[in-house]
């Protein structure tokens, strides 16, 4: 079972390199945004379409106590990288990040948090997972 707190004892997750995660999403996403006219080539729309239906089906295995490294849920953080990357293709430290901002930023919690009240954490260490054994 790996769970966050487990992967936060991972050698390449202390604090500093999820600093360094943070950071690297910030940059990312603002030069990205700075050279697409704010993402002028992304169906906004579809997007957010697209991530309702993948938190819908998500969230009956945050529910269930599915693990962040469970092969179902990794599959679900394949599809979210990839939605993700409609935007910018996000680096191994940037996925982190974004993961990390779900978690820490108020409103994306919030937003996250309706479609059940873990998922935001739940997220975060998926989007842990997978970044460390995908990217």
């Amino acid at each position: 079972m790996t769970t966050y707190k487990a992967i936060q004892k991972h050698s390449s997750l202390t604090a500093e390199y999820l600093a360094i995660c943070k950071h690297a999403r910030e940059q990312e996403q603002s030069r990205s945004l700075a050279t697409s006219d704010n993402w002028a080539h992304v169906d906004k729309a579809q997007v957010h379409q697209d991530w309702d239906s993948l938190y819908k089906e998500l969230a009956p295995l945050v529910a269930a106590a599915d693990q962040p490294d469970d092969a179902q849920v990794q599959s679900m953080m394949a599809r979210h990288y990839a939605i993700a990357a409609r935007f910018y293709v996000p680096s191994r430290e940037a996925y982190v990040g974004l993961g990390v901002f779900y978690q820490e930023d108020p409103s994306m919690r919030e937003f996250h948090n309706a479609y059940h009240p873990q998922m935001a954490e739940f997220l975060r260490d998926a989007i842990c997972v997978y970044a460390l054994a995908k990217l």
